[in-house]
């Protein structure tokens, strides 16, 4: 009988989790704000959230897929500045300088790319973003299996966001369940009001770019 109590309890709680899941997932994605390229409207920052690069330095294509939707965002218009913020903790994984070289290559200028070396997740990214960097107003670029959760954080941080597919490939399949469990810390963090592991002066996105090399 014990045996019994101790299933139904363990079925229950995996009941109770499943549930906590989905509707997590169906409020972060029933408060996306994402727009077709064209119904966009102007934003002063393009935030380009990191995604993995290879030893050589060279973009993957998730990354690379980011990169081009924000470049195209700059030249047409619709953003002043862009923001490449992504995971530079060690000397040999660099998510940003390779980003800004590839934007710069493409014409973008100097002036216009400020640097996050500290983004090591998305909410530290959107924390950034708002309290170092002073963003209030933003277009994300990401893949559409990121963009709620991504908007979802950055709006409960108070930053003016609307969202940019970056679907120009078919992407693994994983990045979607992953997102299942992210959405669910994602509400934590929010919740919490986590702090970033760094934060430091601030670096105002209408200011001078060169301060964030």
């Amino acid at each position: 009988m014990r045996f019994i109590f101790k299933l139904i309890f363990k079925i229950l709680v995996a009941a109770m989790g499943a549930i906590v899941v989905i509707f997590v997932g169906f409020k972060i994605y029933s408060l996306s704000f994402i727009k077709d390229m064209d119904k966009l409207s102007n934003a002063h920052t393009a935030i380009v959230l990191g995604a993995s690069v290879t030893s050589a330095g060279q973009l993957s294509s998730i990354l690379k897929d980011r990169a081009d939707i924000a470049i195209s965002l700059y030249k047409n218009g619709k953003v002043k500045t862009i923001l490449i913020t992504g995971d530079d903790g060690t000397e040999y994984h660099n998510e940003v300088n390779p980003t800004r070289d590839y934007m710069l290559s493409q014409g973008v200028p100097t002036e216009a790319i400020f640097l996050d070396h500290a983004g090591f997740d998305t909410y530290s990214s959107m924390y950034r973003a708002r309290d170092i960097f002073m963003v209030d107003s933003a277009i994300i670029v990401t893949q559409s299996f990121h963009l709620p959760r991504s908007l979802f954080i950055a709006r409960s941080l108070g930053i003016k966001a609307y969202g940019a597919r970056a679907d120009q490939h078919e992407y693994l399949f994983k990045n979607n369940i992953r997102e299942v469990f992210a959405d669910v810390k994602a509400v934590i963090d929010v919740v919490s009001k986590r702090e970033p592991k760094f934060l430091g002066e601030e670096i105002p996105i209408t200011g001078d770019s060169s301060e964030s090399i």
